[in-house]
């Protein structure tokens, strides 16, 4: 599959994807492939073992088996997703993630959280265009249920997003943001 190789060096490249495209083509391949997998992930009770094993499918990683999910879950590649150990993403959740979703190592992701690592082009003929940035997710980081986090984001180790938060900007360590959008709360004393 030379073709998602060289896409996913594209767009972790930070490069635009044209419609109409080669890329584009194997952009909505992988999107299929991956609606696939999570139509099997999500119809049907999975143990965690299970789940794990159709994540790494749908990752084309080897998932630890302190990861945990509750589904559904639903993503448009699956290959951009990079977990670390105890992770666990809680059911609902929308991975958006052409442009690369890190998360690090004992990072709690509540239900329903969105994590969108595309924009379109703001000019009407450039809307078909998508524009990637990552989304780095921290070490023990926790996500409340109903946040959305956009393309670009950094959260730093420790930090906590309150439910219900829209993130548009990096958010430091050990700190707590909420709102939308969201601004900082408090710091978290360590």
């Amino acid at each position: 599959m030379r073709d998602i190789d060289i896409l996913l060096n594209h767009l972790n490249n930070g490069k635009p994807v044209r419609s109409s495209t080669k890329l584009h083509e194997t952009m909505v391949y992988l999107s299929n492939e991956a609606r696939k997998i999570t139509t099997k992930m999500n119809n049907t009770y999975h143990s965690q073992e299970e789940i794990r094993m159709l994540f790494s499918e749908l990752t084309n990683t080897e998932i630890d088996e302190t990861f945990g999910l509750f589904p559904p879950f639903y993503t448009d590649c699956g290959r951009n997703i990079t977990v670390g150990k105890g992770v666990f993403i809680n059911a609902g959740c929308h991975f958006q993630d052409q442009g690369g979703i890190t998360i690090g190592d004992g990072a709690l992701i509540g239900h329903n959280v969105v994590l969108a690592t595309l924009n379109h082009g703001f000019a009407p003929e450039d809307r078909g265009t998508v524009y990637p940035a990552p989304i780095k997710i921290g070490k023990n980081v926790w996500i409340g249920s109903n946040a959305t986090v956009v393309a670009g984001v950094t959260i730093g180790d420790n930090a906590i997003i309150a439910a219900g938060a829209v993130v548009t900007k990096d958010v430091l360590k050990n700190t707590v943001v909420g709102g939308v959008p969201a601004k900082l709360i408090k710091t978290i004393d360590t």
